[in-house]
């Protein structure tokens, strides 16, 4: 990360907001896993993306690590964590070992927070699929769209407009779950590319063999770690994962 990509993460994420909630900090417990390993492409968005989102969590009393080695997943390391984070992460990460802790892990009441490319992630492996709900395919160029917000009493909606424009690198998927509980899809009549012309889900979470997920697909580019909706809507997603009630 260049000094001066360093300098605009520090001053924008200075500027960052809580979230009213139950407990916040009281429970030592609270500490999530930033994943950021990537063997096939790699968003230039990851160091930013790093900061900010680690930066959200201690602003709401989240405690953070970050790696990108997947020796973490061992069933001693995962137990320190209410959640992990696959951020931008792509390609076949883990052994057989590592990948039976990690299933383990979420069947134990583990979280989970898939942002963007944690759906270019193990392809080969069946469960993963199945519990992220959805492999990606490809994606037009970046552009403006408007999202709709489908459940507007999850904490990781409620704050949003119900009709959002956003800029994202729109990702079509190879296939996608319908057993989730949908939060946003991506209106295809206002942007060039999209393959799921009559639905196109977006975010969604859903109970999984003990653990919660929540994974969303947006989250390409710096501007997204900048953007107050989109923080938003992170932050909610952690608060789920991590099995947090908010007050209010």
């Amino acid at each position: 990360m260049n000094s001066k990509r360093l300098m605009m993460a520090i001053c924008l994420f200075g500027l960052m907001w809580t979230v009213p909630v139950a407990g916040a900090g009281n429970d030592p417990a609270e500490k999530v896993l930033i994943f950021t390993k990537t063997l096939d492409y790699r968003h230039e968005s990851t160091e930013v993306s790093i900061v900010a989102i680690s930066k959200l969590c201690e602003q709401n009393g989240i405690l953070v690590d970050a790696t990108e080695d997947s020796e973490w997943f061992r069933p001693e390391k995962l137990r320190e964590y209410a959640a992990v984070i696959f951020l931008n992460s792509s390609g076949d990460v883990f052994n057989d070992a590592q990948q039976d802790a990690f299933r383990n892990y979420i069947r134990g009441g583990g979280g989970f927070v898939g942002i963007h490319g944690a759906s270019t992630t193990e392809y080969a492996w069946d469960w993963f699929g199945r519990f992220v709900g959805a492999y990606f395919a490809g994606h037009p160029e970046p552009q403006p769209a408007t999202l709709i917000v489908h459940d507007t009493t999850h904490i990781s909606t409620c704050k949003l407009p119900r009709k959002w424009t956003h800029f994202e690198e729109w990702y079509n998927f190879r296939w996608v779950d319908q057993d989730f509980n949908l939060l946003l899809t991506v209106d295809e009549s206002t942007y060039h590319g999209g393959h799921h012309p009559d639905h196109h889900p977006i975010s969604w979470y859903k109970p999984f063999e003990g653990g919660r997920m929540f994974y969303t697909a947006l989250g390409h580019g710096e501007e997204c770690y900048a953007d107050k909706h989109f923080l938003e809507h992170i932050l909610g997603g952690i608060l789920y994962a991590i099995n947090r009630t908010p007050t209010g």
